[in-house]
Order: structure tokens, then C-alpha cells, then sequence
């Protein structure tokens, strides 16, 4: 097994050919790889098995004595399904193409290849997998350019959360599927198109509520202002659709809330589920003021209405006690109307 050691995550190249692999060592030297190499599909199988959790991305060629790539990496996905699995073959055919995406292949590379292309592909395909359907175009593309975005860190963001009121009460009067049409296409769906067009991260859905971090993985001066127009962007259309739904047992009415502060922020959770997502208090502060948010209300906490008082106005209220906290915060509230 041949190694070269640096310093952010564990990278697996399998082929059976000697000048290959050590042409891709070379490739990626520079790259913040521990890069590793092994001879055949069931060497780098049992070197998996040994470092489940040290390899995110395993590349392996396609023709190889024994198992072949495809074989190595469906029993790869299996021991963990959150690896990057890229297929490498000089057989650049339709047919190659094919049985790479009907085996679940992440990404499908050609030899002989260009080391700056090889590296740009790598780094391509893993963030594609891992993040592509989260964020938007824009942040999609600054995260490609950029093999460390995703590195876990501290950061200063601004969270959103939304969730619709009396939403327990509606589910009892419309059926399963109605009321899964609802939540996608009339809530999940255009507000996590706001969330897009502000530059937001969708971290989660959790029942009928969802999360937007702005800040990370790409951070900007103006996250809390986008973030806070992005309310109010989101509670607009859902006065629209609320006015035409046509079940009267369904009402779209959102209470929002929004905190600003340092977080941790990263991929989290087990081999068979990961997230990007972040943790922190202004999550909790964030939680807590949605969970106070009237209908087509929204809530900020006095550390984000510092950021965007100059652009924004809101009404002060009372303060409110977070749980972690000693002392009650400040809030302030923008009616959407």
C-alpha cells in the first residue's frame, strides 16, 4: 500500500497498474489528500474495511484482474455509503457510461488524463455528491473552485428557521397524500427557492419546518440582510399561495425566526447518514424565536437587527428567555402583511 500523507481527507486510488497509480500520487500531491493506493479491487476492498472512516473518495479503474472497478466499488458503497465512488477507464464508451450510473458511480473519469483536470473532476464529483442539491448555482461553483470549503470550522452566520402554523391541527383533516403534495409543492419548494435566490443553504426539513444557514460553507458581509430579505420574501409568497389554495382545511401561514453568532458548522453523522449542517447557539435562538413567531411574522434577535438596522426596520418586544441562556434577549418583529 503506498501512501502519501497531508492533512484533510483520505483519498483511495486502485489500479493495477504501477505507473498509474503512481502518476495520480503525483497528480494529487499538492491537493489536502492522505492519498492512498492499492493494487487490486479486493486489496483496496480490505484497506476500506480497515479505514472506513479515514477514505471520503476511492477512484478505481474499470478493467483490473479479479474483481473489476465496478464490482470493487458497488461492495465499497456498501461498507460506506457516504464514500465518493469514480469510476477510471481508457474505455471511454457509451456502454462503460452506462454501467457506471446503473452501479450508483458517483463520477466517470477517462485515462490518460490531465493532472490539472484530473484534480478539478475529483474535487468536482465529491462536492457534487455531497452538497449539490443544498445550495445554489453560485455557492455550488465557489465550493468547486475551493477543495477546503467544507472543512468543518467555526463560523459567524445568520440561521433561518420556518414553520408553519397550526400545521398539527390541518394534518388531521386531509389525507397522507394531500397532505404531502402540500408541504412540497406548496411550501418546501418555493421557499427553498427563496432560500436559493438569497444565496441561503438549505441544512434541513425537519417535519414541517426547514433551516437556511447564510454564512456557510460560503460566507459574505451582507449574509444577516440577505437572509432577513429572504424572510421577508418568504413570508410575501406565502400570502400568495395561502390565497389561492383550494382545500379549506389547508392554510399556509409561517412564523419565522432568525439569529445571528458563531457556529459550528460541517458534515455530521454516522456512516449510513451525513449532513452538512451547523450547531450553535444562534441555531437554538433562531429555533426558539420561530417557535414564537405568529402567523406571517418574523423574529430576529438584537445581535442580527444590529447587522441590518441600517436597511431594515422592526418593532422591539419584549425579551424572551432561551433556554442556555442566564439572561433574556431582546427581539424585534417585521409583519408581513
Amino acid at each position: 500500500m503506498e501512501t502519501t500523507p497531508t492533512n484533510l481527507q483520505g483519498l483511495l486510488f486502485i489500479d493495477d497498474e504501477e505507473g498509474v497509480r503512481r502518476s495520480l500520487v503525483r497528480a494529487l500531491k499538492h491537493e489536502p489528500y492522505n492519498v492512498y493506493a492499492a493494487t487490486n479491487g479486493q486489496e483496496g476492498i480490505d484497506f476500506i474495511k480497515e479505514h472506513t472512516l479515514e477514505i471520503a473518495t476511492v477512484v478505481s479503474d474499470y478493467r483490473m484482474p479479479g474483481l473489476d472497478g465496478l464490482e470493487t466499488l458497488k461492495i465499497i458503497g456498501g461498507i460506506n455509503p457516504e464514500i465518493t465512488r469514480i469510476i477510471l477507464t481508457g474505455y471511454a464508451t457509451m456502454e462503460a457510461a452506462i454501467d457506471a450510473t446503473n452501479a450508483g458511480i458517483d463520477g466517470f473519469l477517462t485515462k490518460p488524463f490531465d493532472n490539472v483536470e484530473l484534480r478539478a473532476k475529483i474535487r468536482e464529483i465529491w462536492v457534487r455528491k455531497h452538497l449539490r442539491q443544498f445550495v445554489s448555482e453560485q455557492i455550488y461553483a465557489e465550493i468547486n473552485r475551493s477543495p477546503t470549503s467544507l472543512a468543518p470550522r467555526l463560523s459567524e452566520v445568520t440561521v433561518l428557521f420556518s414553520d408553519i402554523r397550526d400545521f398539527t391541527r390541518m394534518s388531521q383533516h386531509v389525507t397522507p397524500q394531500e397532505l404531502v403534495d402540500f408541504l412540497n409543492n406548496d411550501y418546501f419548494t418555493p421557499m427553498g427557492d427563496i432560500a436559493y435566490q438569497h444565496q441561503g443553504t438549505l441544512d434541513k426539513h425537519i417535519g414541517d419546518s426547514l433551516m437556511v444557514i447564510f454564512g456557510c460553507p460560503v460566507s459574505r458581509p451582507d449574509d444577516a440582510l440577505r437572509a432577513v430579505r429572504a424572510a421577508v420574501a418568504m413570508q410575501r409568497r406565502s400570502l400568495q399561495i395561502d390565497a389561492r389554495l383550494q382545500n379549506p382545511h389547508l392554510r399556509l401561514r409561517t412564523g419565522i425566526g432568525i439569529a445571528s453568532g458563531k457556529v459550528f458548522s460541517g458534515i455530521m453523522g454516522s456512516l449510513r447518514k451525513k449532513e452538512f449542517t451547523s450547531v450553535g447557539m444562534a441555531v437554538n435562538i433562531a429555533s426558539r424565536l420561530q417557535s414564537l413567531a405568529r402567523g406571517n411574522q418574523i423574529l430576529l434577535d438584537e445581535y442580527t437587527m444590529e447587522k441590518v438596522g441600517h436597511e431594515i426596520q422592526a418593532t422591539p418586544l419584549p425579551a424572551v428567555s432561551v433556554k442556555g441562556l442566564d439572561t433574556p434577549i431582546p427581539i424585534f418583529s417585521i409583519k408581513v402583511d
